[in-house]
């Protein structure tokens, strides 16, 4: 049997090396394991969502990715499609946990890096690793951007008039406006989560748990990662979740789906049937002069997400001054991230005891459709 003899050796540390001056930095590596946790399993929530949506979808999706793929490129199987562009630490741990957390199969997910010969760990396993931008998004249905930020003029102009209107970009480059990308891929089906930080003690947690699939087995991370009631130091913009059910929406009109259908499985992917819930309408995500005129067997409108993110909304302005509905969200988040052998706990409550950092405040109503 090998021992590892140097458990519990201090003096091998990293913090060891370290003046008293510097030591006082030391948190900073614990708020950039937090975001990389935190943007990980963000990201994998909105994939589980999607798949699961994609399983009640009709298929004029897949038919429109047929017509719309080079012939080289094929779509076999069914289901949501993830490609992740870009290799690096962030790619990596994205594909990790997207295959452990949300049951993905390898066939589902591609990666495009410029040196694809260092992802030979996901070869392996079955996921198709290379270096072509164009190809990646014409065949994913959602689009994980994880370069780096000087890539990104490159990687845009690449991109900007392959991408189909249905794929969702999701970007992981935080020091990238939303309005600025939007503008270099000429495209608005874009999700971009906004994190901020704020004091508090409980920091350290995210540097206790490891690495990050390992992390997002344990119910404390998962219970502090959630968007409406985030701990650990981190807070998230709620217009990210504003985004995502808009994102939601906007992938059943893709498929042609009607408005009362696009809203009945809205409100089954989020659990919300039975005593206690309260469900989503057609005026929550459009201004009731719209709504009314909007048939059961017609789809809702394309929705501009980069609008979604920046103005109010008839959904922000809802959730905002509905603890109900807070607590529904908050509770399927916890429900479908937390490993089951694990145990669940309370979902959605910081120490304080309230649910929602949400303020219905200056809910103006909007230009919105």
């Amino acid at each position: 049997m090998m021992l590892d003899f140097t458990v519990n050796l201090n003096s091998l540390g990293f913090e060891c090396g370290l003046s008293e001056n510097e030591k006082e930095f030391i948190f900073l590596r614990a708020r950039a394991n937090g975001l990389t946790v935190c943007g990980c399993v963000h990201a994998a929530f909105l994939c589980k969502l999607a798949y699961s949506l994609s399983i009640g979808l009709p298929r004029q999706i897949e038919d429109i990715d047929m017509v719309l793929l080079p012939s080289n490129i094929s779509k076999k199987g069914k289901g949501l499609t993830v490609g992740v562009l870009g290799g690096g630490h962030i790619g990596k741990q994205l594909v990790q946990v997207l295959l452990e957390k949300n049951g993905l199969k390898p066939s589902q997910i591609n990666i495009s890096s410029r040196r694809p010969e260092t992802l030979e760990e996901f070869v392996k396993r079955g996921i198709m690793c290379y270096f072509d931008n164009q190809r990646l998004v014409a065949w994913a249905d959602v689009l994980f951007l994880c370069c780096l930020p000087s890539h990104l003029p490159k990687v845009c102009a690449e991109l900007q008039s392959h991408l189909p209107k249905h794929c969702l970009v999701y970007s992981f480059l935080s020091a990238v406006p939303l309005n600025r990308l939007a503008q270099l891929l000429g495209h608005s089906f874009i999700l971009k989560p906004q994190y901020e930080f704020v004091a508090c003690d409980s920091v350290n947690m995210w540097l206790s748990r490891g690495h990050v699939t390992a992390a997002l087995k344990d119910p404390e991370v998962i219970d502090a990662s959630c968007p409406l009631a985030m701990r650990g130091g981190l807070c998230l913009d709620p217009k990210w979740l504003f985004g995502l059910l808009y994102s939601l929406l906007n992938m059943c009109t893709a498929a042609n789906v009607g408005s009362a259908e696009a809203l009945g499985l809205i409100n089954e992917l989020f659990q919300l049937k039975g005593p206690g819930t309260v469900a989503f309408i057609l005026n929550n995500f459009v201004h009731s002069s719209y709504a009314s005129s909007l048939t059961p067997d017609e789809s809702f409108p394309w929705i501009n997400l980069v609008d979604v993110q920046s103005k109010e909304t008839p959904l922000s302005c809802f959730i905002s001054r509905n603890n109900s509905m807070q607590g529904c969200l908050s509770a399927l988040y916890n429900s479908v991230m937390v490993d089951p052998l694990k145990g669940k706990k309370e979902p959605g409550k910081p120490k304080d005891g309230t649910l929602s950092v949400i303020t219905p405040s200056h809910c103006k109503k909007s230009d919105f459709v």
